[in-house]
């Protein structure tokens, strides 16, 4: 991500060009003097919503499932 430092005021007069810029992966943060007073960055996409009970039956679970692992498996011996 290419970051760049805008003042306030520069930033007002070249808006659409500044808000493109974001819009392809750049940050921009405003100044005001040599103080940093915002930060323009692009939104992150939203994520298509999760919806319960879409795949039933996909998974399954064994029957052993909690059943303890052999001391085998903690001391490496196999």
């Amino acid at each position: 991500m290419t970051t760049k430092t805008v003042e306030v005021e520069e930033a007002r007069q070249h808006l659409a060009e500044l808000v493109a810029q974001v819009a392809g992966g750049a940050e921009i943060i405003l100044t005001e003097g040599h103080t940093p007073r915002a930060r323009l960055v692009p939104i992150a996409p939203q994520l298509p919503s999760r919806v319960p009970g879409l795949h039933i039956g996909m998974m399954t679970v064994s029957s052993d499932f909690d059943t303890p692992l052999p001391d085998d498996f903690w001391t490496g011996n196999s």
